[in-house]
């Protein structure tokens, strides 16, 4: 237990160390699906799902790991729970909205080896964690990676109204934008302690 309000550690997780813009994990999504407002949205919804179910299992798999002293396997668990979720997720969403399954295409599945939900759940384990304060964590980094995305995206349709030069059109307009939101959220660094 770290003894932070929840607020605070919800609030760590979105805004000063985002896993997207401050850690760089997740960028495979961040980049691939951030082409559309509405797609990113659900995208969004789609992973803070994922990291939600993960991060309470990881606590729970952190617990059974130490007091059965097989450390060696917390790693493969948290692997086979995460896979294990998005596929919950893929077949809820193709049952559900056939249009935003098509939608997401490959991204969908690739919530499997996104790395951000792999690194929340090693990171709230190192951290040492309790339940209510995982489940802060989980869901401020996944309230981070959906806010990161709809920024993405926001900015990204609006620029493809506008006149870019040839230089940066396309991917490197794209990484352009990456570092420059990852900038302006290295100004929340303050705000933690």
């Amino acid at each position: 237990m770290t003894g932070d309000p929840l607020w605070s550690i919800f609030l760590n997780a979105c805004l000063i160390n985002n896993f997207v813009l401050a850690y760089f994990l997740g960028l495979c999504p961040f980049l691939g699906v951030s082409g559309q407002l509405p797609t990113a949205t659900r995208m969004g919804g789609a992973v803070t799902f994922v990291m939600l179910v993960s991060s309470a299992c990881a606590f729970g798999i952190q617990r059974a790991v130490v007091a059965l002293d097989v450390p060696h396997l917390r790693l493969i668990a948290f692997i086979a729970v995460i896979a294990s979720t998005v596929q919950l997720v893929e077949m809820f969403i193709k049952k559900m909205s056939p249009a935003l399954f098509r939608a997401l295409g490959i991204f969908l599945p690739l919530i499997t080896t996104n790395c951000a939900i792999l690194g929340l759940a090693l990171f709230q384990t190192n951290k040492g964690l309790g339940f209510f304060e995982c489940m802060a964590y989980a869901l401020g980094a996944g309230a981070g990676f959906t806010l990161a995305l709809v920024l993405m995206a926001g900015l990204r349709e609006k620029l493809a109204l506008e006149r870019v030069p040839d230089v940066v059109h396309g991917a490197a307009l794209s990484l352009v934008l990456a570092g420059l939101l990852s900038l302006s959220f290295m100004g929340f660094a303050g705000l933690g302690g």
